[in-house]
């Protein structure tokens, strides 16, 4: 997930393949946007993501983290293999209906949030565009673990930030996209800490 030009380069020196980060943040950011905007009550029929949460952002994700492996990079190895294997995950519960209640889905998401939380700390070596990134969505899956064990209002403003987390994350893909075409201009992602 580390989308900076020089980054790139080495990646592309060092392997046979191109950067695999803008393919994971996107299908990152589309999956986390449709159910997002359902859980912002923008629409109903949420079941509308499963087939994105088990291909894009699933499948896709979970090639990408692998990608990042062959680079080198653990940071983006784990958070695109993990939240590809999540939107598996939930893809399938949802389809198969093994949500058995609230509660049971708060801690599942609980786990995420703490999980996020640690690649939240990963971010501040990166740089600015994933710290946002992961800033907003340590606060989504915190804010959607709270609905789940009743915090009222709480889905909503999940819903909100998630859309928020997938602009952010299209804008750090964006980045890595033109970086890779040497265009004519870039998207800045700040510095490296």
């Amino acid at each position: 997930m580390a989308l900076t030009a020089d980054t790139q380069r080495a990646a592309a020196a060092s392997s046979s393949i191109a950067n695999p980060g803008p393919l994971g943040l996107c299908g990152f950011a589309l999956t986390t946007f449709v159910l997002s905007s359902a859980n912002a009550g923008l629409f109903t029929g949420a079941s509308i993501v499963i087939g994105l949460a088990l291909f894009y952002g699933g499948l896709a994700q979970l090639l990408a983290g692998m990608w990042e492996f062959k680079t080198g990079n653990t940071f983006g190895a784990t958070a695109f293999t993990s939240y590809g294997a999540f939107w598996l995950a939930v893809g399938a519960s949802l389809q198969l209906n093994l949500i058995p209640n609230h509660a049971a889905f708060g801690f599942f998401l609980l786990g995420w949030t703490i999980f996020t939380a640690i690649m939240f700390l990963g971010t501040f070596r990166v740089n600015t565009a994933l710290v946002v990134v992961f800033g907003l969505l340590t606060l989504t899956f915190l804010a959607l673990t709270l609905a789940e064990f009743g915090v009222s209002g709480m889905g909503t403003i999940g819903g909100y930030l998630g859309i928020v987390t997938a602009l952010a994350a299209w804008y750090t893909a964006a980045s890595g996209i033109l970086a890779s075409l040497k265009s004519p201009f870039s998207l800045p992602v700040g510095p490296r800490n």
